[in-house]
């Protein structure tokens, strides 16, 4: 999600399945186990130690399930208008998908898990813990962009999302129920994702970066 050049698609002929996890999958691991251990250090420098307090509050762990789990029903229907209404948004979700690739049911279940909880231990853990919810929101959103113009709508939405898991760390005094929105939405949005791609291999539809930017010229 960083500001580079996606990878090319993984099209494969239709019928045909991937004999292991794509490139993509597999540099998403590294870069994610990296930035969960980058933000492990920020805090344990900072607090001289990572302790279970951190994560959770073992007498109210239900109530901050709940709450996570509310505030991704709520960013999955935000994004859900959005691309309702928006060509832009629309446009996005097929470049993910192509980037992506067809991912299996047990890769979009552990890059959710291992997605979700790296960016908020770094995000809203270490910078939050910092810097404040302000920049850790400025910073996560700023970093969930792309090239061309139709990301910025990803960009935005990053910003909302941010700042409501910033909200819930603040309330909470604890990282579950931010951890819990990541991860259960980024898995609705994988496994969505995921679908999108096999259809775009089957129909041929699977389009690149440039494709992608030339259809969106003049829109936002």
């Amino acid at each position: 999600m960083n500001q580079i050049d996606p990878p090319r698609a993984e099209h494969l002929p239709p019928g045909t399945q991937r004999s292991g996890p794509s490139q993509v999958y597999a540099l998403a691991w590294v870069f994610y186990l990296g930035l969960a251990t980058v933000g492990a250090i920020w805090i344990g420098v900072r607090e001289s130690g990572v302790t279970v307090a951190l994560f959770l509050d073992p007498g109210g762990w239900w109530l901050d399930a709940g709450l996570g789990l509310a505030l991704a029903a709520l960013l999955g229907l935000v994004w859900w208008l959005a691309d309702t209404f928006l060509p832009a948004a629309r446009r996005v979700d097929r470049l993910l998908a192509s980037v992506l690739g067809p991912l299996s049911a047990s890769e979009v279940l552990a890059l959710a898990l291992l997605s979700g909880f790296a960016e908020e231990l770094f995000f809203r853990g270490a910078v939050q813990g910092s810097l404040g919810p302000v920049w850790a929101t400025v910073i996560f959103a700023l970093l969930h962009g792309g090239p061309g113009r139709d990301y910025r709508v990803w960009t935005v939405f990053a910003a909302l999302a941010g700042a409501g898991m910033a909200a819930m760390v603040v309330w909470r005094s604890n990282l579950l129920a931010a951890i819990v929105a990541h991860v259960a939405f980024n898995a609705a949005g994988l496994w969505r994702l995921a679908r999108l791609a096999r259809t775009q291999n089957v129909d041929g539809t699977g389009a690149g970066g440039v494709a992608l930017a030339q259809d969106g010229e003049g829109d936002g």
